[in-house]
């Protein structure tokens, strides 16, 4: 399918340019055999990358008092390494067309690995800062990288059976990092977070080495320092104004908006400067293929649904349900199971059912989860959490490899790793708002919620004079009406979660329209 596109431009490809038959001729592996041990190799550093968003989460408290650090101070560990990534993932294209594919990709794994063993080692909260952001630069094409590689290893009638082993790592890392996370803190030490990227580290690297071939250079590429400067300093000033709004109270505090402005006037200037260029930092064209276009749309709503839920249901279950953090690891892991099963079944059914109808399942089965999730209370049971944790794992499993291979399905190839790159990037500025977004609406509703439950607490109250004839609660007492305001809090606090659960069952139905936009492809592509 892509050759076909790329193969009708109106110039021919210059010696040294990335085309699709230079591209098929050194990428192509031998054999199956072959074939396996390039997917083992990206499916490792995808995996090292994918837990490195939410692993370290968990650790965050036992790392404020070990650096002796505030609560303001130990969160820039999470933004240094979220900023740091969000900048320098589009950059990805550039360097794999001026230094080769294979060579970044061993770079960027080397470089991640590294960092991450500093991270481990680190004394101060200076040294794991800077540790993180560094792990954050080499990161970024990590993802992006694995996933052009295994589009162009694969045939295109196979890309479906290759997203579904590619989103097995992107979708169980973060899925699985709070359990692992939780897991190795509790029994040996929140180093070991970084210290378990090792092995990844060094397995993925050799296989890459021997496996993986180098594409071809394009020298001509120039490098369009203005687009990238902008586009950065878009990049950085919206993640910065994500990860610190809700502790600054939003456009309240002069920092936010300072940031909100930055972010909105270098997003303008990039914009207007990649279609007057002549050399645009990224290429206007990736956006004429509508599949992709809609594409991007699409995996930033997922986003905001695949990130948002794990940071609500861990202190859903911990402060209101009254789990040990080790058992909310273990109640959550089923979802991660559920995303697996359902990208198995996806590869076996690539090319035998159209990708449209297997995403409009998935957002189904995620619209389905989250309903049942508004239904949730104080009461419910481990298996509730389990359930509806399967049923919305594998809703996400349905929508994610299908969109990831429809995506890329008629994108020309010269602008796969480019286009990799900003799929990523979209998915994690979606993941980034999402977090922010129900966090906000949590904190809000559930001041909203305490004010309105505080409203039926008054002497002619049925159930209020009920629970103190049964000597549920004493009124005359201070530490009785300390234990009847505790009440209310847990009550508004647990309707905040669910009003939280109903938002993002509306974010997902509005995904639904944008399935009809999607053009369908066809079952074999000749090459």
């Amino acid at each position: 399918m892509s050759q076909q596109v790329i193969a009708g431009q109106d110039h021919a490809p210059t010696k040294g340019v990335n085309s699709s038959d230079a591209l098929q001729a050194d990428t192509k592996p031998k054999s199956e055999q072959h074939l396996g041990f390039i997917t083992l190799s990206v499916m490792l550093a995808t995996i090292m990358q994918a837990l490195d968003t939410t692993i370290a989460n968990v650790a965050l408290p036992h790392m404020q008092g070990s650096m002796g650090a505030t609560q303001d101070q130990i969160s820039w560990v999470l933004t240094s390494y979220i900023v740091a990534a969000a900048i320098f993932m589009p950059l990805t294209g550039f360097l794999t067309a001026r230094l080769g594919r294979k060579r970044v990709f061993m770079w960027a794994v080397v470089g991640f690995t590294i960092a991450s063993m500093l991270c481990g080692a680190a004394q101060n909260l200076e040294q794991i800062v800077l540790f993180r952001l560094l792990q954050g630069v080499f990161g970024a094409s990590l993802v992006p990288l694995s996933q052009s590689v295994l589009l162009d290893s694969y045939p295109p009638e196979r890309h479906g059976s290759a997203m579904a082993l590619w989103g097995v790592g992107v979708m169980v890392g973060p899925i699985l990092g709070p359990s692992l996370g939780g897991w190795l803190t509790e029994y040996y030490n929140w180093r070991w977070v970084f210290y378990i990227n090792l092995p990844f580290g060094l397995l993925a690297w050799f296989g890459l080495a021997a496996y993986v071939k180098e594409t071809p250079l394009d020298h001509s590429r120039k490098f369009d320092l203005l687009g990238f400067a902008m586009l950065s300093l878009a990049i950085g000033a919206l993640q910065m104004l994500l990860d610190r709004g809700e502790s600054l109270d939003w456009f309240s505090s002069r920092e936010i908006v300072i940031e909100a402005i930055i972010a909105g006037m270098a997003f303008y200037l990039f914009v207007a400067h990649i279609f007057t260029h002549k050399h645009p930092f990224i290429e206007p064209g990736l956006f004429k293929d509508r599949n992709f276009s809609v594409g991007l749309i699409f995996i930033f709503i997922i986003g905001i649904i695949l990130l948002a839920t794990m940071a609500l249901l861990p202190p859903f279950m911990q402060n209101l349900l009254g789990y040990p953090v080790i058992d909310v690891g273990y109640l959550l892991a089923p979802r991660g199971v559920g995303t697996m099963i359902a990208m198995m079944t996806v590869g076996k059914l690539a090319g035998k059912v159209d990708v449209r109808y297997q995403i409009f399942l998935g957002l189904m089965l995620t619209i389905l989860s989250l309903w049942e999730m508004t239904g949730f209370n104080t009461n419910i049971t481990g298996w509730d959490i389990v359930r509806t944790g399967i049923i919305q794992g594998l809703g996400l499993g349905f929508i994610f490899v299908p969109l990831s291979t429809i995506t890329f399905a008629t994108l020309a190839a010269k602008y796969r790793n480019e286009g990799t790159a900003l799929f990523s990037l979209m998915r994690n500025i979606g993941s980034s708002i999402g977090i922010s977004v129900v966090i906000t609406y949590l904190a809000q509703h559930t001041q909203m919620n305490h004010a309105v439950f505080a409203d039926y607490i008054h002497p002619f109250s049925f159930a209020l004079q009920h629970a103190v004839d049964v000597h549920a609660v004493d009124l005359s007492t201070t530490q009785g009406m300390a234990l009847l305001n505790a009440e209310v809090n847990r009550q508004a606090a647990t309707l905040a979660y669910l009003q939280d659960f109903r938002l993002m069952m509306w974010v997902t139905l509005s995904a639904v329209p944008l399935v009809f936009l999607l053009k369908g492809v066809h079952k074999k592509s000749k090459h």
